[in-house]
């Protein structure tokens, strides 16, 4: 009787389908069901291609918006300097979301869906999805603070999707642990000893000066750094914020950090040219000292997650070098780059920002020879 049983058993899994597929659920709350193995995609919106590039997924990309195509003179996005092709492919909407349905239906091959970060920008995911009969999965890029649950879970549900379970969950885990040894280093000094900072000059929708910073920035809190615009706990959860010269002159930090990105605004502008001429400036301690050091940028079509690590890293060993002996800055951020985008890029990058990252900046007061 039992071998009768097991042999129905065999028949009926030969004769009756296996359901086969994943199914997810997207930061809209929308379910998306795929029944067969997902090889095309096109990611749309900010960030959305260097989620992809961590899971290693970019060689099932078909198509890409109109960012990638753009050759200028500084190209900060890891994910696009370890993927040059990127640049060599065909062109489906414009960048931050705008997507053009048309171009998606005349794309060769079809990809078979369509991730899309910072859904509530660009194109709106349910007329994309009905105008193009591709399912569009909404996607919340998140930050590695406050939003970081939001962040991975992205990756979590790309993953899912892409059939790329276990590189979603070693890449989660690799952002736990760097953040969790950076605190480990750090969280043990008092605070008293902990060294007052700022960065100044963050990209936020295009290049700022060096009133431009996050007052919750990540590799200060990663490090316990004394940043003088963090307004505390309690305090409202600013992305963003213009800092008042008058107040950075009167708390005065000890280190200042300029986030290279500000110098995209060109020759006579942005925040190394500020640092270098305004006379509130030159009053600041750590300009008089030569405690002014260059970071690789923050922002680069949102959020650049490794180099968010990698500028901890180095803010972590400028601030404290004790706790951060046998750390070099620059091998640490190639590390870096080596796990989440299979490529050291840490090198060019740098180079395209005339060699300022991870050292002191040079300023000269335009009055001096």
């Amino acid at each position: 009787m039992r071998r009768l049983a097991g042999f129905l058993v065999l028949f009926l899994m030969m004769v009756v389908p296996v359901q086969a597929g994943v199914k997810v659920t997207d930061a809209s709350g929308r379910e998306h069901r795929f029944s067969s193995e997902v090889t095309r995609f096109i990611c749309s919106g900010a960030g959305c291609l260097r989620l992809a590039t961590y899971l290693q997924a970019q060689e099932l990309v078909v198509a890409v918006d109109d960012i990638e195509s753009r050759r200028t003179r500084f190209n900060s996005r890891p994910y696009s300097l370890a993927n040059p092709f990127f640049k060599d492919l065909p062109i489906f909407g414009g960048f931050r979301g705008r997507d053009n349905p048309e171009k998606i239906l005349g794309l060769s091959p079809q990809p078979q869906v369509i991730f899309k970060t910072y859904p509530a920008s660009g194109t709106n995911p349910v007329m994309l999805e009905n105008k193009t009969g591709i399912p569009v999965v909404a996607l919340e890029f998140g930050d590695l603070y406050r939003n970081r649950g939001d962040f991975f879970e992205a990756l979590t549900i790309m993953g899912e999707v892409l059939g790329r379970q276990e590189r979603a969950r070693e890449v989660i885990a690799f952002f736990e642990n760097e953040i969790a040894d950076l605190d480990a280093r750090t969280k043990g000094i008092a605070p008293a000893d902990r060294r007052s900072c700022f960065v100044g000059g963050i990209a936020f929708r295009g290049p700022h000066g060096f009133t431009s910073t996050e007052p919750w920035y990540p590799p200060f809190q990663f490090v316990h750094g004394k940043n003088i615009a963090c307004p505390g706990p309690g305090g409202p959860q600013l992305r963003h914020s213009l800092f008042s010269k008058e107040q950075l002159l009167t708390r005065d930090p000890e280190i200042l950090f300029l986030d290279l990105s500000t110098l995209q605004m060109g020759k006579g502008q942005g925040g190394l040219h500020e640092l270098m001429t305004d006379p509130i400036y030159q009053e600041l301690t750590a300009v008089k000292t030569g405690k002014v050091f260059g970071v690789l940028p923050y922002n680069w079509y949102t959020q650049n997650m490794g180099s968010i690590l990698a500028d901890a890293w180095f803010i972590g060993k400028t601030l404290y070098p004790d706790q951060f002996k046998g750390i070099d800055p620059a091998k640490k951020a190639d590390e870096i780059y080596s796990f989440l985008v299979s490529a050291p890029v840490f090198g060019p990058m740098n180079e395209a920002f005339g060699n300022m990252a991870f050292r002191a900046v040079k300023l000269q007061a335009k009055d001096s020879k």
